[in-house]
């Protein structure tokens, strides 16, 4: 096999010419087949790569596919070109893909292994699972005829198990608590929805807020769902959550910008190798004009969520808070092969509408000083203060109104919000990092289930909390008997992180999911803090 790796790869870098000379000659999004391909290549170049395949396919010493010849080939060869350019095999397309389209085959539930037992947090409303009576709570003792609870196995196993083509059905076991005997519920599994906006939910009686997670196919019309939501329970302003949003479709950041930006304003556009531009405009219609933003980012806020913010900034509407996002620019053309695998290549740059290019720097080939970016920043202090990261006079942009934004990129925000590590404690990591903190929040949802599920608003868990006076102690009791005794002074520097996420994750284990979770966790999520502050200052 060492001498099949050592010929293969040369020989195939005629592969290269093919690749390189074709690809980069297509133009954002669009896809070819293996057909088209062929006949784009050309007589010459096709003749000299078939010499080469059919000759290594007829001569060399050990029998092999042209296939895979290709399975090594290729990802050697675009792995030279630039971070994001990628090849996807078959057998991982289908996975990487299913987040972006908007739904699966499944069961409905959301789940958790904090205890190497599948623990039903929520179920999707009107799912399969739902219409089966499976309720939050409970355990999955059972799948079909295999046991899998307090076997360790590993959650992509589980979730194999629970998934299937719509119609097909599948037999649980279930413990339910207060009931002694296995309940076994057969559900039939159907498409199930995933949802891209992760919370919606008032932060006060005038500030609304949306944590989108992705720009997924659907992405555009659930912010506008979300917005009319609040818009009729009182919302005036809004913040829009895109910290740890890595990206996804194009089109669906440059409409959600729309439904912000008054018509005529430039969103994005991208430029080629032959400096090509496409750009894109608003138009006018979108239905949320008047509201006063505030988006947030991070470092992992990443592409669609970088072109979304920089339009925004550029635009003089709204304020940017949190720290300064990844950093990638580049766009890809995804082009499909007949076995189901798939390659993205770069063919443009992404430019904010100022001029800034939103890519950072790279050098092509290395992906491993690549990767070590955020790592470097986190090592250059740049988490916890804004002035440790510099700016070339160069990379400085003015906006309509006169402020000034800068290149090199990322997005760097209006107002910056450094890391807060100040309520951190050796107690606090270690109740955390043992999962002790998390799982008795399993424990006391499960106790106080009934309160949970007969809550009709987050006020109703709020007041729960308020007349639990002693919860914080039991928790500290719980982790005790778990192996880590109090320590009374560490307790108190990090009790106000503890009782944030003791509240938030219970509430989580609601009829009301993330959008509970966000709403208690903000006491301590500064940089959400300050997107109230700054809202509410501007009304």
């Amino acid at each position: 096999m060492n001498i099949i790796k050592k010929y293969a790869l040369p020989v195939l870098v005629l592969i290269s010419i093919f690749f390189i000379g074709w690809i980069f000659g297509q133009r954002h999004g669009r896809q070819l087949t293996e057909g088209q391909i062929n006949l784009i290549l050309g007589s010459r170049m096709n003749s000299k790569l078939n010499r080469a395949v059919s000759f290594i396919g007829s001569e060399y010493i050990e029998q092999l596919s042209s296939d895979s010849l290709a399975e090594l080939a290729i990802p050697a060869i675009i792995k030279k070109l630039d971070p994001h350019s990628s090849y996807i095999p078959a057998s991982e397309f289908k996975q990487i893909e299913e987040p972006l389209q908007g739904e699966f085959d499944g069961i409905g539930i959301v789940f958790n292994m904090a205890t190497d037992t599948v623990i039903v947090l929520n179920v999707v409303p009107s799912g399969p699972s739902q219409k089966a009576g499976i309720l939050a709570g409970d355990r999955i003792i059972k799948v079909n005829d295999t046991i899998i609870a307090g076997q360790k196995m590993p959650q992509r196993d589980v979730m194999k198990r629970l998934r299937g083509p719509r119609g097909s059905q599948v037999e649980l076991s279930l413990k339910r608590q207060g009931i002694d005997e296995p309940v076994l519920v057969t559900v039939t599994r159907d498409a199930i929805p995933l949802n891209s906006v992760e919370a919606t939910v008032m932060m006060t009686e005038s500030v609304g807020f949306i944590r989108l997670s992705q720009f997924a196919r659907t992405s555009h019309r659930e912010i506008k769902s979300a917005i009319d939501t609040l818009r009729k329970q009182g919302m005036k302003s809004l913040i829009l959550d895109l910290r740890g949003n890595s990206g996804g479709f194009l089109d669906q950041a440059i409409l959600i910008a729309n439904e912000f930006l008054e018509r005529g304003k430039l969103i994005v556009y991208t430029e080629d190798r032959d400096k090509k531009q496409i750009r894109q405009h608003s138009d006018g219609r979108g239905g949320a004009t008047d509201l006063e933003i505030a988006v947030l980012i991070d470092e992992s806020s990443a592409s669609s969520s970088e072109i979304l913010a920089g339009a925004l900034q550029d635009n003089d509407r709204g304020t940017i808070i949190g720290r300064r996002s990844f950093g990638k620019g580049l766009v890809q053309s995804q082009i499909p092969f007949d076995d189901g695998s798939a390659m993205r290549i770069t063919v443009a740059k992404y430019f904010t509408p100022t001029g800034r290019s939103i890519q950072k720097p790279y050098t092509a080939g290395d992906e491993e000083e690549y990767n070590m970016d955020i790592a470097n920043r986190y090592k250059h202090n740049e988490f916890f203060s804004a002035d440790s990261i510099h700016f070339a006079d160069s990379l400085k942009f003015v906006t309509p109104k006169g402020k000034t934004v800068y290149g090199g990129g990322g997005i760097m925000p209006d107002i910056f919000i450094p890391l807060d590590t100040t309520n951190m404690s050796k107690y606090y990591l270690e109740v955390s990092g043992k999962n002790i903190l998390y799982r008795y929040t399993i424990e006391y949802a499960d106790s106080h289930r009934a309160e949970l599920s007969k809550a009709k608003s987050l006020k109703d868990i709020e007041a729960m909390f308020a007349a639990d006076k002693g919860m914080f102690n039991r928790f500290v009791k719980y982790a005790a008997k778990n192996d880590v005794a109090p320590n009374w002074s560490q307790i108190e520097t990090s009790r106000k992180v503890m009782e944030a996420q003791l509240k938030a994750y219970i509430a989580r284990n609601s009829e009301f999911d993330s959008s509970a979770f966000y709403y208690f966790i903000r006491p301590i999520d500064k940089t959400l803090l300050t997107a109230i502050e700054t809202l509410e200052k501007n009304d």
